[in-house]
């Protein structure tokens, strides 16, 4: 006999199989005018829709109600649904577009696992395969009668509670760390547009206590070595190692700061490479322009990307954080030539504007703060959604 994989105690319980219809009945129940435009629920993420939004003027003839707890089956498609799915409401009752249809529970059931269960692909997919006929709009309909007469395995309603209060606890730590990622967005973006002088001018809105002389303007050249770089040939494997130096491309750039890529460079391909040091800011070039990374360690990169290694009286991570405003001039040079390119002349010539060392280094430390705590929220994230989607595996059969 089947069972869960997941134990919530030192004992396993067996799920019994049932079929859908000794759960679930197909309601077709009419608004009688107890539900306005403030009840309008928006099915594809199950929250009531803002009333000044909600355009029909049919609501209580064009409509169903959508008690809390019913599910209703939303048959568009897509990447990770096959045939569409179904969504439990969790946030009370209200109406939906006729277009949803709507099941209601028969017996006793534990609504938070049912939001989960009734969307496990795996499981619901055969289902939806033998109980749906397509109506050619890319939108697909479900037959009750077949739809109700396919088995699953239910469990007992202790271990549904037990199984959906887990899981919305990990939703719950899932929105907590999304909303303080989302929160230090903002404030890096809000800080980033008052930190820095706005165009034209050379003193930033706020600075920290202290600091008082003008920002003076420099050109890239002007900061540090400036480099565009090349590819040993790929055709000759003794370039390039498991082991060796970083090998940055362009789509190796997709964090602040760079500490793995796809491809290495061998000692022997290092002769032919060329090389910026521990701290440079890698800028591309061609293309996707403007993406930037600082290197955490010495690494060989391609033509398609631009490096600056900056000398002792500029701090590498205010130069980072700032790269947004050469990024920008960078794309309106682009935009302007036939070929979307910045070679290296034109990026050392294209001009920043720059505070003092000591308040770069205050600034850097700032930001490298926010980003390291935005880092960790994101990592968090993913940590929670791949146990999330692991423990849907396992919880389900």
């Amino acid at each position: 006999m089947k069972t869960s994989t997941f134990l919530y105690t030192n004992k396993a319980y067996a799920w019994e199989q049932r079929k859908l219809g000794s759960e679930f009945k197909k309601v077709n129940e009419r608004n009688d005018g107890t539900f306005g435009k403030g009840h309008w629920i928006s099915v594809a993420k199950m929250y009531f829709q803002d009333p000044e939004k909600v355009q029909s003027n049919n609501i209580d003839t064009r409509t169903y109600v959508m008690r809390l707890g019913d599910i209703a089956f939303e048959g568009h498609p897509n990447n990770e649904f096959q045939f569409g799915r179904f969504v439990a409401n969790d946030i009370g009752d209200g109406v939906v577009s006729e277009l949803f249809p709507v099941y209601r529970h028969k017996t006793s059931y534990y609504n938070n696992y049912w939001k989960y269960a009734i969307q496990q692909e795996r499981i619901m997919a055969p289902i939806f395969a033998k109980s749906i006929t397509s109506s050619g709009n890319s939108s697909n309909k479900l037959d009750p009668k077949h739809f109700l007469r396919q088995k699953v395995r239910i469990a007992t309603l202790d271990e549904q509670k037990n199984i959906g209060d887990f899981l919305v606890e990990i939703d719950n730590l899932i929105t907590l760390h999304q909303r303080k990622y989302d929160a230090l967005k903002t404030m890096k973006k809000t800080l980033l547009s008052k930190m820095f002088p706005k165009d034209g001018e050379d003193v930033p809105e706020i600075r920290f206590k202290g600091f008082t002389d003008v920002w003076e303007q420099r050109k890239l050249k002007e900061i540090g070595e400036i480099q565009t770089g090349n590819t040993p040939p790929t055709t000759d494997s003794q370039n390039y190692s498991e082991d060796g130096m970083l090998w940055v491309t362009p789509t190796d750039i997709e964090e602040l700061m760079i500490t793995k890529t796809a491809k290495r460079i061998s000692e022997f391909g290092k002769k032919k490479a060329r090389i910026a040091s521990k701290g440079s800011i890698l800028v591309t070039c061609i293309a996707s322009i403007g993406k930037n990374t600082l290197l955490s360690e010495d690494a060989a990169f391609n033509q398609q990307i631009n490096s600056i290694s900056p000398n002792g009286e500029y701090d590498s991570y205010f130069l980072l954080t700032q790269s947004f405003k050469i990024s920008e001039k960078m794309a309106n040079s682009a935009a302007a030539a036939t070929m979307q390119i910045v070679n290296k002349s034109q990026f050392s010539n294209l001009d920043t504007i720059l505070p003092n060392y000591t308040e770069q280094v205050k600034i850097g430390r700032l930001f490298l703060y926010l980003d390291n705590l935005s880092t960790l929220h994101q990592r968090k994230l993913e940590e929670l959604k791949n146990m999330k989607k692991t423990l849907l595996q396992q919880m389900f059969v």
